[in-house]
């Protein structure tokens, strides 16, 4: 089945392009390098203009650096933590500033409950924005740490394509296509395709893709833009996050001294244990300037996403220091739990604002946006189990493994939002701007709770010398938490309270020239009521949490020739309870090079290294300390006339290492090396 869907696209790729890194000879936008991205805003405004640290990841770069999911996108990002608990084939997964980050994608939030859809697929967007600290007076639903918003390609008004094929690591085959043609001057369409089939590091368990996204633009006026998008996701894979016991793998299992479980294996019931679905999105965007100085924009999207989640789970959670001793003395046996879960989520997100441009004086400008959103989302899950059994995690019996198939109706919970926003941003002499912004919201969830909030926000940063901008923020956030308490027996608890808390950031940035731009900022977060995830799927909320931290971000780029990215984080966490924390420090440090060759060529060489800190995790029977690792990426490129040829390799040195074990028993493994090879035609 899955050769025979691989084979399916193989024609629709095939007449179209991939969103391959642009070939040296064509230069990339400045405005990417110097442009604040509009997540931050919602309007067009330079970074250096923008009273908090603004990240703009282009599609070039990511693929550059081989990345092969949302989550590896951003871990070259100053204060971001990709991956915090490995690869995950189920969810893409950040902290930024030591709290999870949420999703949006072009500036409406798509995902609201874990385990109700499939993850976003790279190829799909332009760039990556990713908008630190608390956001909820733009965003309403933004998390406190900040969010990440994925801006997808639209068709522009020139007919070009690409297409590719890649091979790599665990038997990879994947066709990649991306087309727009340009049918008249005011219509043009894209289309983006990829068909995968994949395995993973994890026995049985694959990573096999087909996806389908066509949009369409209509500049129905100089002035009018119409833009419609589809897309149609179908992921047929598993998991591999396996959950292993911390005895055993990171730490010796003393019961049993002759071995030690290798990291990568896999505890399910091969042709059983499945993480599939299915996503179908509609969005559609207008946007109309009535004049220089007043301008619409219109925003709407649908989500109807279907997923099966089956998994085998082993007990590393009653007695996490020594869970083997629980089932007897040979060391070698543990208890199992089959689960099944089918989960429907629908959602619909809405954006809509006016942006008023004027001046209140010979030197005062304004860029006054005043807007209103509301979004709704319907999550529905039912669950089946099987009656827990003991294996011999040292020697599986996979034929023995029971399985257990979810009947009966679906549960639903559903939760709508509608907010109002204003923000005016003030530029004084060119020299000085200030961001005032302010959001009522209004939640309701059928559990019954209604919640209100209030969220503000201002920042001030001006130019005083040799392009050095000190700047100084105060901001709020407010996150609606859809769903329930979940209790330890299986019970539904009190619906969950919102999330909410303050930032106060200070810092300046340096833009020496307009290829470059360092950002250096310190920053102090209050959040409560974070969710937190325990063991046998229960979870809770927290107390007060206060993060501090610093971080430094500077780049250098000169297009088609030389780039330059080094990144460093610190955090440090304070709360009223145990949590798992984010890493102390974070590095990061990426470069290209570009060099002529004969006949034309070019040839891009590139590496980076991602070094992240030791974690802690703290619970009532432990404290484990996750110890910090270094890993390498490189990249390879010739390109001449049309064609391209790359080698990616990520993990270069095969590090292995724990992302993360927590103390609530299990481990999480990090990704091995990682290899990609690609030819690519470019028309």
């Amino acid at each position: 089945m899955r050769l025979s869907r691989l084979a399916a696209l193989c024609g629709t790729a095939l007449t179209a392009v991939t969103a391959l890194p642009a070939y040296a000879d064509e230069a990339e936008p400045d405005d990417i390098i110097v442009t604040g991205t509009r997540a931050s805003t919602k309007t067009d405004t330079p970074a250096i203009e923008v009273p908090q640290p603004v990240t703009t990841i282009t599609a070039d770069q990511y693929l550059s650096q081989g990345a092969i999911s949302i989550s590896d996108t951003v871990k070259y990002s100053a204060g971001v933590l990709a991956n915090p608990y490995g690869r995950d084939t189920r969810v893409d997964g950040f902290n930024i500033r030591g709290i999870d980050a949420l999703q949006f994608r072009d500036g409406m939030r798509d995902i609201f409950s874990y385990y109700a859809s499939i993850t976003s697929d790279p190829y799909n967007f332009e760039r990556v924005e990713i908008v630190r600290g608390p956001a909820s007076v733009l965003f309403g639903q933004g998390s406190i740490g900040g969010l990440v918003n994925l801006v997808s390609k639209t068709p522009g008004f020139e007919t070009r394509g690409e297409i590719s094929a890649t091979y790599g690591s665990y038997d990879r085959k994947e066709v990649l296509g991306d087309i727009n043609v340009a049918a008249t001057d005011t219509l043009a369409f894209r289309l983006v395709g990829r068909a995968r089939d994949a395995d993973t590091y994890v026995d049985h368990v694959a990573d096999d893709r087909v996806m389908f996204a066509p949009s369409i633009r209509w500049q129905a006026t100089p002035d009018t833009n119409v833009v419609l998008h589809g897309l149609y996701q179908e992921d047929d894979g598993g998991s591999t996050s396996q959950f292993l016991p911390i005895v055993g793998t990171f730490r010796p299992n003393t019961a049993y001294p002759q071995g030690r479980l290798d990291p990568y294996t896999f505890v399910g019931k091969p042709g059983w244990d499945t993480y599939s679905g299915r996503s179908l999105q509609g969005t559609g965007s207008v946007t109309h300037a009535f004049s220089d100085k007043v301008r619409l924009s219109l925003k709407a999207r649908y989500i109807d996403s279907d997923l099966a989640y089956n998994y085998h789970g082993v007990d590393a959670y009653s007695n996490p220091t020594d869970p083997f001793s629980v089932y007897g003395t040979s060391g070698r046996l543990i208890g199992q739990t089959g689960s099944a879960s089918d989960a429907h989520m629908n959602v619909f997100s809405t954006d809509n604002n006016l942006q008023f441009n004027f001046n209140t004086g010979a030197t005062i400008e304004h860029k006054l946006l005043v807007g209103i959103d509301y979004s709704w989302n319907k999550v529905g899950k039912r669950y089946a189990s099987t009656t827990p059994q003991l294996i011999d995690l040292y020697d599986i019996d996979y034929d023995a493994m029971t399985t257990a198939e979810p009947t009966g109706p679906f549960f639903y919970e559903s939760q709508k939002q509608l907010g109002f926003y204003l923000q005016d941003q003030i530029r004084f002499a060119d020299r000085v701007s200030v961001v005032l912004g302010a959001r009522r919201d209004r939640v309701t969830s059928s559990a019954g709770s209604t919640d209100h909030a209030t969220t503000f926000r201002a920042g001030i940063i001006g130019e005083l010398v040799a392009g050095i901008s000190p700047f100084f923020s105060y901001t709020e956030s407010f996150l609606p938490v859809a769903g329930s308490i979940q209790n330890s027996d299986g019970t539904i608890g009190a619906p969950y309270r919102p999330q909410t808390g303050t930032q106060y950031e200070a810092g300046f940035k340096w833009q020496p020239q307009p290829s470059t731009l360092v950002t250096v900022t310190g920053f102090r977060i209050k959040e409560r009521n974070r969710v937190l995830y325990l063991a046998n799927n229960a979870t809770t909320q927290s107390g007060e949490l206060t993060t501090k931290g610093i971080e430094v971000e500077a780049s250098h780029t000169l297009p088609n020739d030389f780039e330059l990215l080094v990144n460093y984080g610190y955090n440090k966490s304070k709360a009223s309870e145990s949590i798992d924390y984010m890493p102390r420090h974070i590095a990061s440090a990426w470069t290209t090079k570009s060099f002529g060759m004969t006949d034309g060529a070019k040839l891009r060489l590139g590496a980076g290294a991602v070094y992240t800190g030791k974690r802690r995790s703290v619970g009532p029977a432990w404290t484990i300390i996750t110890p910090d690792y270094l890993t390498v990426d490189a990249l390879a490129e010739i390109t001449l006339d049309h064609w391209r040829f790359a080698i990616n390799a990520t993990n270069l040195l095969d590090k292995r290492f724990y992302a993360s074990c927590l103390a609530r028993g299990d481990c999480f493994v990090g990704a091995p090396r990682n290899v990609m090879g690609t030819v690519g035609f470019r028309f």
